[in-house]
């Protein structure tokens, strides 16, 4: 694999999905649309998500994935795309609500955590067209269903 993940577990959670399943998720993105690259996969509690969203989003509540892209210095090569910060009581909470697997949930947090990383976003409708289409398509390659049949990411 060209992608390497480093993963930090920062928090305690039952039924996490394991090194290798994270490996495999950011990899299906990375390794298409930016190979040789490094990513940081912090798995946060809600406080650590919270205070974060709120600091660099202005929104006072946990969230299910934020992604920080790494911007390099001028005249400094790195394969790093950035950090992706994932709480996994966010992500256990939506899936239930939504009626996913807890690990198909985070699998989509992963590649939708990846696709910001790399310039995607979903802000206005024809951009969120585009995002959606290649997470469907990722997450398909891996028997997951279409993440967005009856909700908003």
């Amino acid at each position: 694999m060209s992608t390497f993940v480093d993963l930090q577990l920062a928090c305690e959670f039952d039924n996490l999905p394991s090194e290798e399943q994270f490996q495999q998720w950011a990899s299906l993105v990375l390794d298409e649309l930016k190979p040789d690259s490094e990513l940081t996969i912090r798995i946060a509690d809600e406080h650590e998500s919270q205070t974060l969203n709120h600091s660099y989003r202005g929104k006072d509540k946990p969230t299910n994935v934020l992604s920080f892209e790494f911007d390099a210095p001028p005249g400094v090569e790195l394969p790093l795309v950035g950090d992706l910060i994932i709480c996994p009581q966010v992500v256990y909470g939506e899936a239930l609500e939504q009626e996913k697997t807890f690990h198909d949930h985070f699998a989509h947090m992963v590649v939708h955590g990846c696709l910001h990383l790399l310039g995607y976003d979903h802000i206005n409708e024809h951009d969120a067209q585009i995002m959606e289409a290649l997470e469907k398509k990722f997450l398909a390659s891996i028997n997951i269903s279409d993440p967005y049949r009856d909700d908003e990411c």
